[in-house]
């Protein structure tokens, strides 16, 4: 019973939305359709909507089955209580906020698909097209997350509460309830230094291609698919979407914030290379831009350069000359590093603590040598960016597989006990208001789970 009850609270994701333009989706079968939900009156949960919340689930969970469909309709009208109480206390998302995680998306998928054309050829729609189609339903899951938010902001958890949680849900667990092997790890990372001459030449080159926009009035998005070097933005014509002016290096924020909607900055050097950036709509400290990034070619020599520092490094840090987190501080010149104290960590959780097989191959083969406490051989790998840098790998910590506990897996558990306690406050909430609302609910899903309870509840119910 209690493992169930595991499995059941790691799936607690509150409002995790998929992203309704994925490819498996819009490719789904058409199926027939009708009205499942309807909340306060006049925003409706069709038939198709969760089939096709369905075929994502499923994609991410083979066990997926008719308890589970149940609770992902409970959460989609979760989500319609949500905007309609956001729109009784007036809270509001901005159209920046909405196109910014439009694009963000887009952006995803044309990295998936491999190219915006490709993207576009296989789902049978440009980029305004599917932006058009599915703008409202981000404002809605947008809206939705910002009224949870603030439902669940000040929900905090104690030592006891986590314990109590434990003793309650996983200390009577069978043996069979393992923690997969995790480990912790650092690194140090050095860009291989640039050369000279080979830094002139992409000045030249990012010149060259600001003179052909400004000068000769070529497209900044053609000349950004053709010569750009940033991947992540090269194939959506250099548009890097909403960002804020915090989410920027300093000398990129600085040159693109003096510029006025449509104007095109001269070229500016990062420690990314050199960019030509264009303002495209401005609001505060959010903008839409886009930009080329031209950097220099990395040779073999500049690699070495970069290595035989970090062996440097790395005799410091096995003769105790140097902390870990000092040669971070000294010598990283990853910033993302610089700011997790050079630990890498899950995106979207921030946990440290990373299970073995969501690493790398690569990775994974360089641990089997290594020890809890030690430091690989200075490596070449490709960064985030694609591009090849040099990094020292650091085991500070490895736990093998084991039997859950508080002592090796408290923050797991600390987060699990939490999010238990915020999806109570939640429940809490929804059946207060409840009584207040309009809910109707098709009559195949008014026995089962949260749902049966809810039916009970609602304004809507036949007396």
């Amino acid at each position: 019973m209690a493992k169930n009850k595991i499995a059941a609270f790691t799936r607690i994701s509150f409002l995790a939305f998929t992203f309704l333009f994925a490819g498996t989706q819009l490719h789904a079968q058409e199926v027939a359709d009708k009205i499942l939900a309807i909340v306060g009156k006049n925003r409706i949960i069709l038939n198709s909507e969760l089939e096709k919340e369905v075929m994502a689930a499923k994609a991410q969970d083979p066990t997926f089955n008719d308890t589970m469909k149940c609770e992902l309709l409970s959460r989609m009208v979760l989500s319609k209580l949500l905007v309609e109480q956001a729109d009784r206390d007036s809270v509001y998302v901005t159209e920046e906020d909405v196109e910014g995680q439009l694009d963000n998306n887009i952006r995803y998928y044309i990295r998936q698909y491999g190219s915006k054309e490709r993207m576009e050829k296989e789902l049978g729609k440009t980029v305004y097209q599917i932006k058009d189609q599915y703008r409202d339903t981000y404002r809605e899951q947008l809206l939705a997350q910002k009224m949870q938010g603030q439902l669940i902001q000040n929900v905090k958890i104690t030592p006891a509460e986590v314990k109590e949680f434990f003793d309650k849900n996983v200390s009577d667990a069978d043996t069979s309830l393992f923690i997969p092997a995790t480990v912790e790890l650092g690194q140090i990372v050095i860009d291989p230094p640039v050369n000279e001459e080979l830094d002139r030449d992409a000045l030249y080159k990012a010149t060259d291609i600001r003179k052909k926009i400004v000068e000769g009035g070529e497209s900044f998005e053609a000349l950004a698919g053709i010569h750009s070097n940033d991947p992540g933005s090269r194939d959506a014509g250099g548009d890097l979407g909403i960002v804020s002016r915090g989410d920027l290096v300093p000398a990129f924020s600085v040159a693109a914030f003096k510029l006025k909607d449509g104007e095109i900055s001269p070229v500016v050097k990062t420690q990314y290379g050199y960019h030509i950036i264009q303002m495209m709509k401005r609001q505060g400290d959010q903008a839409q831009i886009r930009h080329i990034l031209i950097h220099p070619i990395i040779t073999s020599i500049d690699i070495r350069k970069a290595l035989d520092k970090l062996d440097s490094v790395r005799s410091e840090l096995v003769t105790g000359k140097i902390s870990f987190q000092l040669a971070v501080g000294k010598y990283t010149t990853d910033e993302n590093s610089k700011r997790t104290g050079g630990m890498i960590a899950e995106p979207q959780t921030g946990v440290t603590q990373i299970e073995l097989d969501k690493l790398d191959p690569a990775m994974i083969m360089m641990l089997d040598s290594l020890k809890e406490g030690s430091y690989s051989q200075p490596q070449v790998f490709n960064n985030e960016k694609g591009e090849k840098s040099c990094r020292i790998v650091y085991v500070k910590s490895r736990v093998a597989p084991h039997r859950v506990n508080l002592k090796d897996d408290y923050s797991r558990i600390q987060e699990l006990a939490l999010n238990q306690k915020r999806m109570m406050r939640v429940e809490k909430w929804v059946e207060e208001k409840l009584p207040t609302y309009y809910l109707k609910i098709d009559p195949e899903y008014t026995t089962c789970g949260t749902l049966k309870k809810w039916h009970k509840l609602s304004a809507a119910t036949d007396n």
